[in-house]
Formats: structure tokens, sequence, C-alpha cells
């Protein structure tokens, strides 16, 4: 009786055993050029047209290059971003995760460190002299302030009432990178200028406020504001709708917003978000990934300004000239743009 009992147990051990390393080689793939990216994306989710689309762009192009796949998460509302990560670090087939916006910055660090084997990116994470970036984590900004500061500049040299407009999603550190470098551009060719300054919240639920943007936007224009430049993801949509009511300019931010809004975008502020994705997803591909901070501005290329044939007409090659004249002073270091 015994016997047949152990008999049992060591047949019941190898059936177990064979069932676990079943699932293991169905989710790990045998080929280290194959596999999978996790994405969670920021406040306001894809759909934005904005900071979130761009890096889902990131991701479709890597596909198409690479050949790699990819699972995405949109938190929502009051959606717990570190869980979301750690259901993306948890899967045995995806090996590098992406954090999209600064909001991300403790979780994706809380996580990196839970996971070491795991390699993670996180976009505008928020950089602190006390934080200890883990080894497996690519810390990546942009300076904001210095495209800011070419989009300020334009405003000010076009404006027809000497007073243009601000409006931030959230009341943060990274949202004023945007307000003080537009100011500081409008500032620097025409020092009289009035530039009106409004944040839509001090949460991230500002990002996703359309209604309350327009009827910011609204007030702006009415307080003599022509041009209004907006860095407030999903909300951005309400200042093109009263743009467009009140026959206005608008400054687009992150992708070339002027489709949103056609004859009154004047430009857009754009950060190569979609860039920074695929780039980090070709350096692992390739054995090439790099951990601690990435900082990305105009000598980079990170940042920079739209101008094309869609726009051009909007922007004289007078206001063109001056304006690139200006990027060049900032990338020679002749110009200094201040952050806060």
């Amino acid at each position: 009786m015994n016997k047949l009992y152990i008999f049992v147990l060591l047949i019941f051990a190898v059936l177990l055993s064979s069932c676990g390393k079943k699932k293991e080689t169905s989710e790990v793939s045998n080929d280290p050029s194959k596999f999978k990216v996790g994405l969670v994306f920021d406040v306001g989710g894809r759909g934005d047209k904005s900071f979130n689309d761009a890096a889902y762009n990131g991701l479709v192009r890597a596909k198409k290059d690479f050949g790699i796949d990819f699972e995405v998460i949109d938190p929502g509302d009051g959606a717990d971003r570190e869980s979301a990560l750690r259901k993306l670090a948890s899967k045995n087939d995806i090996s590098l995760i992406f954090g999209v916006g600064f909001i991300f910055t403790e979780d994706i660090t809380k996580i990196a460190n839970d996971f070491p084997n795991k390699k993670f990116g996180c976009i505008d994470y928020s950089i602190n002299p006390d934080t200890k970036i883990p080894d497996n984590l690519s810390a990546l900004e942009f300076k904001e302030e210095e495209g800011s500061f070419l989009v300020g500049a334009i405003a000010a040299l076009k404006t027809k009432t000497n007073t243009i407009g601000f409006i931030g999603g959230m009341e943060s550190s990274l949202i004023r990178k945007f307000e003080k470098g537009f100011s500081q551009g409008a500032k620097f060719v025409k020092p009289e200028i009035n530039v009106i300054v409004t944040y839509i919240s001090v949460t991230g639920e500002g990002f996703k406020n359309p209604g309350k943007a327009e009827e910011i936007a609204i007030s702006q224009y009415s307080k003599g504001a022509d041009i209004i430049y907006h860095a407030s993801g999903l909300s951005g949509i309400g200042l093109f709708k009263a743009a467009k009511e009140n026959n206005k300019l608008a400054i687009g931010v992150d992708l070339n917003q002027y489709e949103e809004a056609p004859g009154f975008i004047l430009t857009s502020m754009v950060k190569i978000v979609d860039e920074v994705i695929y780039q980090t997803i070709s350096d692992f591909k390739n054995g090439t990934f790099k951990s601690g901070i990435k900082s990305l501005g105009l000598k980079e290329k990170g940042v920079g300004y739209v101008y094309d044939q869609k726009n051009k007409e909007l922007i004289p090659d007078e206001i063109k000239n001056k304006v690139d004249d200006i990027r060049d002073k900032i990338i020679s270091g002749d110009i200094k743009v201040k952050s806060e």
C-alpha cells in the first residue's frame, strides 16, 4: 500500500513538473530578437492627439521596423499606476516597460528595483537629486523650456495686441518649464509684452478637461490675448475650439497639432516622444540599452517648433529667420534658458 502511494506521488510530481515547463516555454521566446514591450499611458490616455499618441506612434513604428509586439494599459480615472506597471513587469514575455509621464517617476523607480531583470523607460522622469535611479531604468527628460522659448518668441513677434496667453494642465515643476520658457522667449524679443498665465488644476485631472481649457481660453482672449500656448494634453482641444470660434491663434504642444484647427494653429512646440520610444526599443534590441538620465534639448533635436507648408503662411520669413537665429544661440550657449 505504501509503495503504491509513493508511486502515485512520483507520477503526480512528474506531471506537475511537465506542466510548469510547458507554461514557461510558451511565455518566453527562444529568439532574443523577438520580444514584447509594455507601456502605460499618462493621464488622458491614447487619443489625446498629443503626448500619449506620440508615445503610441513610437510603438507602432517599432513594431513595423523590428517585428516586436506590444501591450498597452490606459489606467483611466483613479487607477493605480504602480499596479499597471507591475502587471506588465510580471509577464514573462514582456522585457521592456515604459511609463509615459512624470507622474510615473516614483512608481516606476520602485517597480524597476523590484524587477531587476527587466528594463524600464520613463518619459519625462522627474529628476530628484535624492533619487537613486536603478541600473535598469532609463530616465528620459526633455528641455521643454528651450522649445517653449522659441514658440514664445514667435508669439511675441506675431502678436498684434502685445498680449499672449499660456494654459497649463497641472501646476507642477514640469509644466512650469513650458510656462517659464514661453515667457522668457516672448520677453527676450519684446520685454514689455503681457503674458497671461492660467493653470487648469493642481492635479492630473487638468490634462483631460477640454471644457475648462476652453473657458480659460475665452477669458484670456477677452483680456486681449490673440495667441495662446498650451501644455495641457487632451485639454488643449478646448483651446483650439475657442481659437476657431474667436478667430484667434493657438500654439500646440508635443505633436504637430495643426490639423486640430487648420488655419488657427500658429505652430506647435514638439517633443520627439515617438522617436525616444522607438530609439530606446532599438537600443534594447541591439543590446545597447543605457540606464540613467538622458536629457534632450534643441542641441539633441529633442524639442523644436513646427514650420512647414501648412503653417508657413502664418509665420513670415522675417520671424522665422529671427527665431532660427535664437535657436542657434541657445544651442551654442549664447542664450541661457532657465527651467524655473
